[in-house]
């Protein structure tokens, strides 16, 4: 039994495209990243190891900055296991950056804020194929009214309201640092991006979900922030689909960043 002073721990930095996954989290007869990342490392490290990420995402949420840390056996420190892993792995999870760190290093508790993507689509007309899977199409919107909207939505607060069932939390407060719109890879898309130190289940999703309703115009900046002062989800509008969203980043306490 290899013990914690014969292993070194590893940081790595994943990328992968949700659409084929139950998300991150292992579950029992479901394909999820973890365990692919899992059944991988067990093949080079000889024994059987446990994956811990920066945080869980969903099914058919994707990820360019996912970060994650996994202890294996010392002996093994030399192989080249960005290739090795990369090899092993299947053509929708790739191992982006992978370094050795101290062994108090933690992939989720030593995070200090993570940054989502969410991918709108404003073409009505059609949607290019290659796009499908990673954007929600949702036509023309009042971008302006949206961004004043988000603007008000910063700080910390209790998100509740934005927050669907499912994982148990200590406390529904988080603190948003920035919510803004860049242009996205094709002109008929948008990209907004959420930074905060943590998020609840889904929580960005449904900051879409709202943001592109102000942007439709069925809800005011006003309704927005009484919804949020309610805390109650069935007043909040649906959820935006998984396949727009994205892991982008995840930063530490020492400065460093993930990201592609």
């Amino acid at each position: 039994m290899t013990t914690i002073d014969s292993a070194i721990r590893l940081k790595f930095q994943v990328a992968y495209i949700g659409t084929g996954f139950h998300g991150w989290q292992l579950q029992d007869g479901a394909r999820t990243v973890q365990g692919c990342l899992e059944a991988a490392l067990e093949r080079l490290a000889g024994r059987p190891v446990r994956v811990h990420g920066a945080g869980r995402t969903d099914a058919g949420v994707h990820a360019l900055g996912q970060v994650a840390h996994v202890d294996v056996p010392a002996n093994r420190r030399d192989l080249p296991w960005q290739r090795a892993l990369n090899a092993l792995l299947p053509p929708d999870v790739t191992i982006v950056r992978l370094e050795q760190v101290f062994e108090t290093f933690h992939a989720r508790f030593d995070a200090i804020h993570k940054t989502y993507t969410y991918t709108l689509w404003h073409e009505p007309r059609w949607l290019l194929p290659q796009r499908r899977a990673c954007v929600w199409q949702v036509g023309e919107l009042d971008r302006d009214a949206m961004a004043q909207s988000a603007l008000k939505l910063l700080g910390r607060r209790d998100w509740s309201a934005f927050q669907n069932r499912g994982t148990p939390v200590r406390s529904p407060v988080r603190t948003v640092q920035d919510i803004h719109v860049r242009a996205g890879i094709y002109p008929q898309e948008s990209v907004w991006l959420f930074t905060a130190d943590g998020f609840l289940k889904q929580m960005v999703r449904n900051l879409m979900g709202c943001l592109v309703m102000v942007g439709k115009g069925r809800l005011t900046t006003d309704q927005v922030m009484n919804i949020l002062a309610q805390g109650c989800r069935e007043s909040a509008p649906a959820t935006a689909p998984a396949r727009g969203l994205c892991l982008e980043r995840v930063d530490y306490r020492d400065g460093s960043g993930e990201v592609f």
